[in-house]
């Protein structure tokens, strides 16, 4: 694994999550197959994903999407002006093993590895934890370049 460690400045520079929504704080180690991030943000109570006063654990989905958003830019072939577009298109298997995050003392552990990728799709494992405790997981299907695959005068 590498462990050229990658900061907040970093991720927001090569994901398309811009201010409070790039909700993680730096990339720990990463290869060809798996990305390990921490995140601070979901005590924050400016959080974008919080609702009636707390941040459900089923955000965490969203902290492990932007985990995969983030392996997809440190794979990318050299001299790749951007990061191909993904887009999120299924969530199986997932399993909350808390009902919120915001009352986690600890930063949170983001895993994400790659099980599969074909030339416009990937299917990650993800798990999120903190101090060694698994708070969810699942799989997660991603969509490259999703607008090449339209019918012409479809939409987005």
């Amino acid at each position: 694994m590498n462990f050229t460690p990658r900061d907040h400045a970093w991720i927001a520079a090569h994901i398309p999550h811009h201010g409070n929504m790039c909700l993680l704080h730096s990339v720990l180690a990463w290869d060809q197959s798996k990305v390990q991030c921490d995140a601070i943000s979901h005590r924050d109570l400016t959080n974008p994903l919080r609702a009636h006063g707390r941040l459900g654990s089923v955000c965490g989905i969203e902290y492990a999407a932007q985990a995969m958003a983030i392996h997809g830019a440190l794979i990318a072939a050299p001299g790749l002006t951007s990061p191909r577009v993904g887009y999120l298109v299924s969530v199986r298997s997932a399993t909350l093993h808390t009902a919120r995050l915001d009352d986690i003392a600890a930063d949170l552990f983001i895993e994400a590895s790659c099980i599969t990728a074909g030339p416009n799709n990937i299917l990650y494992e993800f798990n999120v934890s903190a101090a060694g405790h698994l708070l969810l997981a699942g799989r997660a299907a991603v969509v490259l370049d999703a607008a090449a695959l339209l019918i012409p005068g479809e939409s987005l």
